[in-house]
C-alpha cells in the first residue's frame, strides 16, 4: 500500500479508501446500493485498516446518517487510535424538510459539522468536504465557513466535490487572497470509461497542486467484468437495481473487452485491472473502493499488487481515450512550437 500526500498538506492517505456508501441501508436509494449493519460494516473496516488502508471517507446523507453513525461505532469497538485513521465526510445534501437543512451556507455547514461529529464519536474531522456545488450560495461564505471551523479545530483539512474546474478555481483564488484555508482535494467520478474530467479537470489539479480522490471507480460495477454486450449481472447486483453513474454503454463495454485478456494474463480479477489503471494515472490520490462483502473488498485491494506494463497502459489508453475538442485540438495545433522549443533549450544543457 503506499500512501500520497493529499493536495499540498503534509497528510498522507492510501492509496486506495475505504467508501462507506454502503453501511446502513434505509429507504430510497440507499436500499438498492447497500444495507451492511454494524457487524458486516465492522469486518470490512477491520479487514481495510488490516490491509493498511489509513483513510475511510463517508458522508451525512449516506443512509441518512446511519453510515457515519455505523463508522463511528466501528473505529471505536475495533479500539483503533485516533492518530491512525483519516476519516473524511461530507456536507451539502439535505438532512430535514426545512428550506436551510441544504446547500453549502454557513448555517447548514456549521449544523452539519456538528451533526457528523456527533454521529462518527470524533472530536475532529480530518477531511470535511462540501458534496455538490450550491448556486444559492456565495462561494466565498463556504470557503469562510470551512475556514472557521479549521481555525475551532472541528476540522482538519477541507475538500469538495462534485465541482467543476472553474469553480474550485474561483474558491481556491478567494481563499488565497483572504488568507484562508483552501480545498487541498476534489472528490470526483473517473474511470477508464469515463475520462471527462481529463479535459478541464486533471490539468487545473495538477497546475494547483489539489488532490483528487475517485468515486464509483467501478462505473457502479459495470467495469467489475461481470457485466458485457452479451453477459448480465445476476439478480439483485448494483447495476439491475441502480443504474448509476450514467455511462457510454458501448465505449465501457469496448474496455471491458480491452481488459480481459490483460486481466487473463495477469491472473487476476478485470475489477483488478480497472482500478490498477486508475493508480497509474499521476493525478490520482486515493481510489474509493467500496464493497457488500469481504471477497470484493479483498478482491479490490488485490489491485494495489497489479503492475500494468506500458504496452498494456496504451493498449488500455488507445481504446478509452477522449475524441479530441475545443479548445484542446487548438492547443495542440498552436502550442507545437513552443513544446518543441522548450524541449530543445532543456535539452541544451550539459547534463
Amino acid at each position: 500500500m503506499r500512501y500520497l500526500p493529499l493536495g499540498r498538506t503534509g497528510l498522507f492517505v492510501s492509496e486506495l479508501c475505504l467508501g462507506t456508501m454502503t453501511f446502513g441501508g434505509g429507504e430510497g436509494i440507499w436500499t438498492h446500493i447497500g444495507d451492511l449493519q454494524q457487524a458486516d460494516a465492522e469486518r470490512l473496516v477491520g479487514s481495510a485498516l488490516d490491509a493498511g488502508i489509513n483513510f475511510i471517507d463517508t458522508a451525512d446523507v449516506y443512509s441518512g446518517g446511519l453510515s457515519e453513525q455505523i463508522t463511528g461505532q466501528a473505529l471505536k469497538n475495533l479500539k483503533v487510535p485516533r492518530e491512525n485513521v483519516i476519516v473524511a465526510t461530507k456536507v451539502f445534501s439535505e438532512m430535514g424538510s426545512g428550506p436551510n437543512a441544504r446547500g453549502a451556507s454557513r448555517g447548514h455547514i456549521m449544523d452539519g459539522v456538528k451533526a457528523s461529529l456527533k454521529r462518527l464519536q470524533l472530536d475532529h474531522i480530518d477531511l470535511y468536504q462540501i458534496h455538490g456545488f450550491d448556486p444559492a450560495t456565495p462561494i466565498e461564505e463556504t470557503v469562510r465557513a470551512l475556514d472557521q471551523l479549521v481555525r475551532q479545530g472541528h476540522v482538519r483539512y477541507v475538500g469538495v466535490s462534485n465541482w467543476a474546474a472553474w469553480q474550485i478555481a474561483k474558491a481556491l483564488g478567494v481563499a488565497e487572497r483572504l488568507g484562508l484555508s483552501r480545498f487541498e482535494s476534489l472528490q470526483a467520478y473517473y474511470t477508464i470509461a469515463g475520462r471527462d474530467l481529463e479535459r478541464e479537470l486533471v490539468p487545473m489539479l495538477a497546475s494547483e497542486g489539489v488532490g483528487l480522490m475517485v468515486w464509483s471507480p467501478l462505473a457502479g460495477g459495470l467495469l467489475s467484468g461481470k457485466y458485457g454486450r452479451e453477459q448480465q449481472a445476476e439478480e439483485g447486483s448494483r447495476r439491475t437495481t441502480f443504474d448509476f453513474p450514467p455511462v457510454n454503454k458501448d465505449r465501457a463495454f469496448d474496455c471491458v473487452d480491452a481488459m480481459r485478456p490483460i486481466a487473463k494474463a495477469h491472473g487476476v480479477s478485470v475489477a483488478q485491472i480497472a482500478l490498477s489503471w486508475l493508480l497509474h494515472q499521476p493525478q490520482v490520490t486515493s481510489v474509493i473502493i467500496g464493497a457488500k462483502r469481504p471477497d470484493q473488498l479483498a478482491d479490490n485491494i488485490a489491485a494495489t499488487k497489479v503492475t500494468l506494463t506500458a504496452a498494456e497502459l496504451e493498449q488500455l489508453d488507445a481504446v478509452s481515450r477522449l475524441p479530441a475538442e475545443y479548445p484542446g485540438w487548438m492547443f495542440t495545433r498552436q502550442g507545437e512550437y513552443r513544446r518543441k522549443q522548450l524541449a530543445d533549450a532543456k535539452h541544451s544543457f550539459p547534463q
